[in-house]
């Protein structure tokens, strides 16, 4: 991958995933304190390998660096970094980036670093987490290399009569799988028409939802690249899952919830993020995060009312506010009017910023309430393997489960405002007859 292609699949949100897949389910408390022995590379493995075979300029460990040293622990002694990117210069970029913020790691790049003909690290079948943003739909990978490397339980996907694979896309899926331990969890971003490909790609998905290992499967929408519109899903894969989970997916369709930064770009707020991991902490059972979350917000808001409550109490501060500022400017002399209006500014985006957050407290509560999991239309749903399969063709795309959210009542009648309507385009077409013939008249008395 070039460094302007690094950049342009490089996502606002890229590594922003990390909290879906380091969290622990209260089931799956073995797998954090689990000490595994590699041979090989792998010798000096501590406690958790991470592995991004697609490293770019190392967005997801510097991620993950984060998300533990915050979790309370040092990253370097509880995590050990591996990556393989075949541009150099972007490997370069990866360690400075690393080193910058902290991490060590062990980058391999250049040709041994193409993952679709090596496994440079030896490290298929042995790790903790797999996290990546790789290339889509990459074509011309031999397909007889491809296939000497291993690391493909389900098979090769399609190969044409030049012996080459010409969507690579479900070359990474398999291998992002591949490489998990037998506790592993994977995340990975990948073109929105993976979920729901033909051929041997659909042969491949359906052996994977077979496994039970297929976790979460969430849908975001366009521009969340910085240079490109495509969407995109996060997929997430578990061979930890416990029991009461094998059967189950869960889907969310968030591409009707982000925060627009520009006219070219949107982005999830931490809120939101907040909002959507708690959304897979009910899927898993961890209430507890769920109610920690609710607290969060309480303590942001600095009150213990009802989300709604404060939500109306701020939208009438700051409508009283605005009013407030209005009467104000217009009560002072006009030298100081540009003082006194950016005064109220700041106040009237205080309090903005504060109805923000209390918005998204209410866009949670009122779906899961004190912490209960249930399907949201057009937002989320559980669906078991025999329905992934057998009714939905082993689709895994999220739209195709949580259906359309139910379009909320304006409380306005349609056909009072289709009268309303009417009639405004009556008297509309009258005041332009009138002002034709009063430009026609004038005309006339010009001589034209």
């Amino acid at each position: 991958m070039s460094t302007a292609t690094a950049r342009a699949y490089q996502p606002r949100f890229a590594g922003r995933f990390v909290p879906f897949e380091m969290q622990k389910s209260p089931q799956n408390k073995a797998f954090y304190g689990q000490r595994s022995t590699y041979s090989g590379k792998a010798h000096c493995i501590k406690d958790r390998v991470l592995l991004d075979p697609a490293c770019g300029s190392g967005g997801m460990f510097v991620q993950t660096g984060d998300f533990v040293n915050h979790a309370g622990m040092q990253a370097n002694d509880t995590m050990t970094f591996f990556g393989q990117e075949k541009v150099e210069y972007n490997a370069q970029l990866c360690l400075m980036n690393m080193a910058v913020h902290g991490l060590t790691g062990v980058i391999k790049s250049g040709d041994e670093a193409n993952t679709f003909y090596h496994d440079a690290h030896n490290l298929n079948g042995k790790c903790d987490y797999v996290m990546a943003n790789p290339p889509f739909n990459v074509d011309k990978v031999k397909a007889e290399s491809a296939s000497a490397a291993d690391r493909l339980p389900f098979g090769m996907p399609s190969v044409n009569k030049k012996k080459e694979v010409s969507n690579a896309n479900y070359l990474w899926i398999s291998y992002f799988y591949s490489y998990l331990n037998e506790h592993g969890r994977a995340g990975f971003v990948m073109a929105s028409s993976a979920t729901d490909s033909s051929g041997k790609d659909k042969n491949i998905r359906e052996s994977l939802i077979q496994t039970g290992h297929v976790d979460v499967m969430i849908s975001v929408a366009n521009n969340f690249f910085y240079t490109k519109s495509l969407p995109c899903t996060l997929w997430f894969f578990d061979k930890g899952k416990p029991e009461a989970l094998q059967d189950k997916v869960l889907f969310i369709d968030a591409r009707n919830y982000y925060t627009v930064v520009d006219r070219t770009l949107n982005e999830w707020s931490d809120w939101q993020l907040k909002n959507l991991n708690a959304i897979v902490w009910l899927y898993r059972g961890d209430v507890e995060k769920y109610k920690a979350l609710i607290s969060e917000y309480h303590k942001a808001l600095g009150s213990a009312e009802s989300f709604d409550f404060i939500k109306k109490a701020l939208e009438k501060k700051i409508e009283d506010k605005r009013r407030e500022a209005k009467e104000a400017v217009e009560a002072t002399v006009k030298k100081d009017r540009k003082s006194v209006q950016s005064d109220f500014d700041e106040k009237i985006n205080e309090l903005n910023n504060t109805l923000t957050i209390a918005k998204e407290a209410v866009w949670l509560y009122e779906k899961f309430g004190d912490g209960t999991y249930a399907d949201i239309p057009g937002l989320c749903k559980i669906a078991d393997r025999k329905t992934i399969i057998e009714e939905k063709g082993c689709s895994l795309t999220p739209g195709a489960y949580v259906g359309v959210a139910p379009e909320e009542d304006d409380g306005v009648d349609f056909n009072e405002r289709m009268k309303e309507i009417h009639h405004e385009l009556l008297a509309l077409q009258k005041e332009n007859d009138e002002l034709m013939e009063t430009i026609s008249k004038n005309m006339e008395e010009m001589g034209v």
